[in-house]
């Protein structure tokens, strides 16, 4: 069975009695109002096209506070309360303390209630409850980026010959494989594995796999004896979809159950520190929107649901001060922020929710 995102995405860390005594501290007490964001309304009510990012912008200046907004302990961080469209979100304010609560059925909400139109877009999970962030920048993601901990693709099932001695394959073809593969709910198709290793430690974290299409499985292969010599026949799979043109050599991987499970954008924890490995795709830089893989993982205590900061590195310039010659090292700078949705042992996927210049592989992040 090939390692994907199902095995390793919701890691189950230990929680310490310390760790676990904070957070309960945390939730009881909330945030300080000095971290209320300057416009917070008194109350919202959830809409369709809610996330849990747009509510917790609107309530705070630092959205990954959110779970100490709603009171949540660390497990429920991993598995938050669900937050559903018409519910009134209302801010109470006790001291220099606020906290978020649901009202009460039929308990009316503040003066102060903002009202938000219903979206085009509609961000609600299978459940009907709100997703973190949008979910159509992250949805196909959860299929098509993968990160391999080990070179198991080159071990998978591939695709050796096409119909009437085609080479290459579009949506609807047959496909004609070897391997073992069976009624599965569904085939993802990949091609060209290439290692990722550490910028600093150089240690190798996993093979990315550049994603093809998909496939449905359409009859098993078999093998009989024909002038007492074996023959092969291949099991025959349908290109159900294809980002780009399916050839032979192309491998299988089991397609995972769709998991959009709303995870609370959270702080890290403990200290964390990284760089970006790579931009998902054949881009040379990255911007807002779009998903880098970053050199941490699940044993690094990366979870997903958590916000980290980009840094971009301050350029070093030789000048002439004072008549000589000196070399500058510019300060780093927060560049934005990032999103883990998908977690592995040795790496991350993460959407980029916000920067203020290009990211290029080598950036670094940082808990914010």
């Amino acid at each position: 069975m090939l390692a994907g995102p199902a095995a390793v995405a919701e890691p189950n860390f230990p929680i310490t009695p310390q760790q676990r005594s904070t957070a309960q501290q945390v939730a009881q007490a909330g945030v300080p109002l000095s971290e209320l964001a300057p416009n917070a309304p008194d109350s919202h009510t959830v809409q369709s096209g809610d996330t849990l990012w747009d509510i917790s912008k609107l309530f705070l200046k630092s959205p990954w506070r959110w779970p100490e907004l709603w009171g949540m302990n660390l497990e429920q961080v991993r598995n938050p309360h669900l937050i559903y469209p018409g519910q009134v979100l209302v801010l109470e304010k006790s001291g220099d303390r606020a906290r978020l609560r649901v009202a009460q059925a039929g308990g009316g909400a503040p003066e102060n209630t903002v009202r938000l139109s219903p979206r085009v877009r509609s961000n609600l999970l299978d459940n009907g409850a709100i997703g973190s962030i949008p979910l159509h920048l992250i949805g196909p993601f959860l299929t098509e980026a993968v990160i391999f901990n080990n070179d198991e693709l080159s071990r998978a099932p591939r695709i050796v010959a096409a119909q009437e001695g085609y080479v290459a394959m579009a949506q609807g073809q047959l496909a004609y494989v070897l391997g073992d593969v069976n009624r599965a709910s569904g085939y993802r198709l990949f091609r060209e594995p290439q290692p990722l290793f550490d910028f600093d430690t150089r240690e190798l974290l996993g093979y990315e796999a550049r994603y093809v299409g998909t496939a449905d499985f359409v009859r098993p292969g078999r093998t009989y004896e024909e002038a007492g010599k074996p023959v092969v026949v291949p099991a025959t799979v349908s290109i159900k979809s294809a980002r780009m043109e399916v050839n032979v050599g192309d491998r299988l991987a089991p397609l995972p159950a769709r998991d959009l499970d709303a995870y609370a954008p959270h702080h890290p924890n403990v200290p964390m520190a990284g760089r970006v490995l790579q931009i998902y795709g054949d881009a040379l830089s990255a911007g807002q929107n779009q998903i880098v893989a970053l050199n941490r993982g699940a044993r690094d205590g990366v979870e997903r649901g958590h916000v980290l900061a980009l840094w971009r590195q301050g350029d070093r310039l030789a000048k002439n001060i004072d008549g000589e010659r000196a070399v500058l090292q510019l300060p780093n700078e927060q560049n934005g922020l990032l999103f883990v949705f998908s977690v592995f042992e040795r790496t991350s996927y993460a959407l980029i929710l916000s920067v203020n210049v290009p990211v290029f592989p080598g950036d670094a992040f940082t808990q914010p």
